[in-house]
């Protein structure tokens, strides 16, 4: 009867190994595809990497030529300051020529009411063109400066 029994559990002990085999054997099909996977993913990526790496040497390179044509602006755009701020000298100059010139064409009295109130004129102008002129001259270097800071 020790016989049967041990041969009993001997073909429970088969029936169990081949009922776990069917499933272990599955599990290693599954795990060699998802490595199969990865190693195709691992392969694909690197390139992938290569083409946005080109791509952002790309923008830089952009970025770094915009950087250059706005300079190049902004030192045309200051050239065009200082010729703008020449003609309006040379435009209160021709003012103050023409009323001196008015002033002088009138009789005697009005000859020198009219050069008093040109030279008054004529000094107020200077004075508004000197302020002009610092304005301009600090609000070019405030630009800089905001161009020196965001570099």
């Amino acid at each position: 009867m020790g016989e049967i029994a041990a041969l009993i559990a001997a073909g429970a002990f088969l029936l169990l190994v081949g009922a776990l085999a069917v499933p272990i054997l599955r599990l290693r099909h599954t795990i060699d595809a998802a490595t199969r996977t990865i190693n195709d993913i691992n392969d694909r990526t690197g390139p992938i990497l290569g083409n946005v790496n080109t791509t952002v040497e790309n923008v830089n390179t952009a970025l770094t030529q915009v950087h250059t044509t706005l300079d190049g602006v902004n030192l045309q755009l200051a050239r065009v300051d200082t010729i703008t701020t020449h003609a309006s000298h040379v435009t209160a100059n021709v003012a103050n020529l023409a009323t001196v010139v008015t002033a002088a064409a009138a009789n005697p009295l009005t000859k020198v009411a009219a050069f008093g109130f040109g030279l008054r004129r004529a000094a107020a102008r200077r004075k508004a063109e000197e302020e002009e002129s610092q304005l301009r001259s600090r609000l070019k270097q405030e630009r800089k400066q905001r161009r020196r800071g965001g570099e």
